[in-house]
């Protein structure tokens, strides 16, 4: 059984104890989230290092006060989550809980949060209802959800003739949400949901679920899981024949991050389309932030560890703004500040928590357009943030003004 890791403080601060007066007391940011299961890579531990970069770029210190950072391990369970952030809240003063990496887990946490007058950043959790039926407050989703992820990707292939879906989605919340945005953005464009499947979370075999697939007729596999099940379904896939430059049927991985990508490898992505908040050899800003990222982790960073940067760089920001730790201010601030950097050129948070944003529609490079080991996609448009997103009128959050 996995141990919790044990609540490390790093104290990341170049000023001495009494360079400035001292605020009322430190800030202090919390990464909770997986660190050693089915999503360590794509958030993990790389995401607790992209939080100390933002804390080192910013400064290392705010409101006089070194910043300090804890992190836990909530294994994917909601109980043990649940614990870690209450006790972080009552007993050791931390602000704001950042990544979560479970839709679950965030989904649990949005009450205890708004409750106890705190504030949550989700980067790597991505079902929708996080800012859409239960929206929060005090909950922030940064990086993307189930339904700009959902919506960039049907839209595109729905123009290219794909009418026709079947879904293999996971069979918990995360996968539910993906499915359900997907198909009604594919049924709102005059095309239609043939079939569906759903498996259990961190499943082997799919081949009873690719036969079904497969024989349903549907000119699009849509893959509505994340990490290792997707992973293990696009090679399967690739085995069944279904996906490849002469398959009949286009495939969409609607999460597949490039650690996803990295495992899978290009030869049995070829044909894939996918959408991503972030891609690394999008620009030069992108290039720029994968190479410091590279130097410290051996890897190009996920679009939920770019993610964490900003999420990160902004609620420093916000507090900065503010002056003072108290929630409402700094929550204000953190609404109402425009955010441009690498990762959000033209962002700003919306009332229901939505980090509002572009994204990238991305289609795999064959291998002779490869330029290296990380070179998996061309750039094939941006999706604007107003299509991205769900739209103000079709909002079920109650804190959205509806115009």
């Amino acid at each position: 059984m996995r141990h919790v890791l044990a609540a490390s403080m790093v104290f990341l601060s170049l000023a001495s104890a009494h360079a400035q007066a001292p605020a009322s007391k430190p800030v202090k940011l919390g990464v909770l989230n997986d660190q050693s299961g089915q999503y360590a890579d794509a958030a993990g531990p790389a995401s607790v290092e992209v939080a100390k970069m933002a804390i080192a770029d910013f400064g290392g210190k705010l409101l006089g006060q070194p910043i300090e950072l804890v992190v836990a391990d909530h294994q994917n369970k909601t109980d043990i989550a649940s614990g870690i952030a209450r006790r972080w809240i009552d007993t050791e003063n931390v602000d704001v809980i950042l990544d979560i990496g479970n839709s679950a887990v965030a989904l649990a946490l949005s009450d205890l949060v708004r409750d106890k007058n705190k504030m949550m950043i989700v980067s790597s959790a991505g079902a929708s209802t996080i800012t859409n039926e239960k929206c929060s407050p005090n909950t922030f989703q940064w990086t993307y959800n189930t339904a700009t992820l959902a919506r960039s990707t049907a839209k595109a292939l729905l123009g290219q003739g794909g009418n026709e879906w079947f879904f293999l989605t996971a069979d918990y919340a995360f996968g539910h949400a993906f499915e359900a945005d997907a198909s009604a953005v594919v049924k709102a464009n005059g095309g239609k949901v043939v079939g569906a499947v759903r498996h259990p979370f961190n499943t082997s075999d799919f081949s009873s679920f690719l036969l079904q697939a497969q024989s349903s007729g549907a000119n699009v596999l849509a893959l509505a899981n994340a990490s290792g099940d997707t992973s293990n379904s696009l090679m399967q896939a690739h085995e069944f024949g279904l996906l490849g430059l002469k398959s009949k049927m286009k495939v969409a991985a609607l999460l597949f991050q490039i650690t996803d990508a990295k495992s899978v490898g290009l030869k049995n992505m070829q044909g894939l389309y996918t959408s991503e908040a972030f891609y690394w050899n999008r620009n030069d800003a992108s290039r720029a932030f994968g190479k410091r990222f590279f130097e410290k982790v051996g890897r190009m960073p996920t679009m939920v560890q770019a993610g964490m940067y900003s999420a990160t760089l902004h609620y420093l920001k916000a507090v900065e703004a503010a002056g003072t730790l108290d929630t409402a201010a700094v929550l204000a601030k953190f609404r109402s500040m425009p955010v441009k950097d690498f990762f959000s050129e033209n962002g700003h948070v919306r009332e229901d928590g939505m980090h509002i944003h572009d994204y990238y529609l991305l289609h795999a490079k064959t291998l002779e357009e490869s330029k290296g080991p990380w070179d998996f996609y061309d750039v094939v448009s941006t999706i604007s943030a107003d299509d991205a997103n769900i739209p103000r009128d079709q909002s079920k959050c109650p804190l959205m003004k509806k115009s």
